[in-house]
């Protein structure tokens, strides 16, 4: 990574997440000296960094990126002899182990991160058992004349995952249960205000999978983790594979890796309203995807362009569906709280104080003050707003008024910035469902339903938390995680 890509990486974590960066990088990045005490450097490391309630050196917490890959490579040296049903199991054991201590490792994640909602934190958890696993990896046959082809999914070995502050548990237990289905172990380097968390569950997972089948450190977690230690991820040759989940430059960096990067990147949803749109559903869903977690979700709802003839009675929809409604002298007070204008560039930016906070918080710097069931405020701005053009991952969510449903497509794709991410409409007219589609050309696109209906909760399909818009997979799955194979057998096994 270049000192130029690296500096990026320090303007976008503080633009966006307002995190300091974590202390000046050590000349071996806590990498065992010759002659040096392991444990004893690895007290050094840990000094350096968030403090972590977990024992180092311990069930895959070490203090170098080194440590991490030798522990995990031996690990999955050992998963790859183990049996399908094994790994399985090992699967079915994350899931079980998140799902026992979603409450528990909810509230952690949110005392330290101190950004979204308790009860979304936990359900983020109960839902792993959404993500699927070892069912995906079929083996296909082909028989004729000439033998037998047998095609197959192999891992590829040691993976190095980024996680984000934004979903630190979830993404990496996610992560987990894909990879290791996929038969891979993994390095993981967590967002540094998502250390102990991270640290946490990783400890967790690998003290009962060790007890239950004999591997241990198949998850391994770098503490602290650093951009350094990211930028070691990147180069080490021994991880086979990057899996990147974060914020514009996080994913660039990924991108310029000498090594094949799976990213998942930044989104910034729009939603469109036309005439012939059920205002009551369109209402209830924007509510419920755009608040979750207080819009930290990639694919939440982050602005609705809603046609003049139905505008409003849509607001009126929004605040019986418990939506709050600012009026223009309290958005302009609080566009002017949650963003701060760069001197850079001149441009607004979010405010990292507000990312993630609650309703009332927002409403407290409108200048006014919500019910304390309040889940989402929202208003009526004009197309170039802040809160239009910002992935802002706050729960307010502004409303553009257009003239027709031309416009509203327009502005949409024109504010989701080619993210290619997630794009939603509320619509009965097949004809604009279809051409809209087709214009956002986005990874998800979710119709006449919230947001989270794109990854199987209340809709169809499979969970994940890791949807690699840059690099093209789209919604991960424990294939995206292996290498396709071919054995050809020519001449033999034909019985008939």
């Amino acid at each position: 990574m270049t000192q130029a890509l690296v500096q990026d990486v320090v303007a976008e974590v503080m633009r966006r997440l307002g995190n300091k960066t974590p202390g000046s990088p050590a000349s071996n990045s806590g990498g065992v000296r010759a002659g040096e005490d392991a444990a004893a450097n690895d007290a050094k490391i840990a000094s350096r960094g968030p403090t972590v309630s977990v024992p180092i050196g311990q069930h895959g917490i070490f203090g170098s990126v080194d440590q991490c890959v030798a522990a995990a490579t031996e690990a999955q040296k050992k998963l790859s002899r183990l049996s399908l049903a094994d790994r399985d199991g090992i699967v079915k054991l994350i899931k079980s182990i998140a799902k026992q201590n979603a409450q528990l490792w909810g509230k952690i994640e949110l005392d330290e991160t101190k950004i979204g909602r308790l009860d979304h934190k936990i359900e983020k958890l109960q839902i792993l058992e959404l993500v699927p696993g070892v069912e995906f990896l079929k083996t296909t046959a082909d028989s004729g004349s000439n033998g037998v082809c047998l095609e197959e999914y192999a891992p590829f070995g040691v993976i190095g995952i980024i996680t984000p502050v934004t979903h630190s548990v979830p993404t990496l237990s996610a992560n987990a249960v894909s990879m290791i289905a996929g038969g891979n172990a993994i390095v993981a380097n967590p967002h540094p205000s998502g250390t102990n968390c991270a640290a946490i569950a990783v400890a967790e997972y690998n003290k009962q999978i060790n007890a239950k089948y004999g591997v241990d450190h198949l998850i391994t977690c770098i503490v602290p983790p650093t951009l350094e230690t990211a930028d070691q991820i990147f180069n080490h040759r021994g991880i086979q594979l990057l899996v990147v989940t974060g914020g514009p430059a996080v994913a660039r960096a990924a991108l310029k890796a000498s090594k094949r990067a799976i990213v998942a990147g930044p989104g910034n949803p729009p939603v469109v309203v036309d005439e012939t749109a059920c205002l009551q559903n369109a209402a209830r869903s924007i509510v419920a995807g755009a608040s979750f977690d207080n819009n930290l979700l990639c694919i939440g709802e982050k602005q609705v362009f809603c046609v003049e003839s139905v505008f409003d009675k849509l607001m009126t929809e929004m605040e019986k569906a418990g939506g709050f409604i600012l009026n223009a002298r309290q958005i302009e007070a609080l566009t002017g709280r949650a963003f701060v204008i760069d001197p850079k560039d001149n441009k607004p930016h979010v405010n990292k104080d507000f990312v993630g906070k609650d309703a009332s918080v927002l409403a407290a710097a409108a200048g006014t003050s919500v019910p304390p069931t309040t889940q989402l405020l929202v208003g009526e701005t004009n197309k170039d707003h802040p809160f239009v053009q910002e992935e802002q991952m706050m729960p307010f969510v502004p409303f553009v008024r257009v003239k027709n449903v031309d416009e509203a497509i327009d502005l949409a794709i024109q504010s989701e910035h080619g993210y290619r991410h997630t794009a939603l409409i509320h619509s009965r007219n097949l004809d604009t469902i279809t051409r809209f589609g087709r214009r956002a050309a986005t990874t998800l696109f979710v119709v006449n339903g919230g947001s989270p209906s794109g990854l199987g909760l209340g809709g169809q399909g499979f969970l994940s938390y890791s949807i690699a818009t840059p690099t093209g997979e789209g919604i991960t799955t424990p294939l995206t995680f292996t290498r396709y194979r071919r054995i050809m057998m020519t001449g033999s096994l034909r019985m008939i």
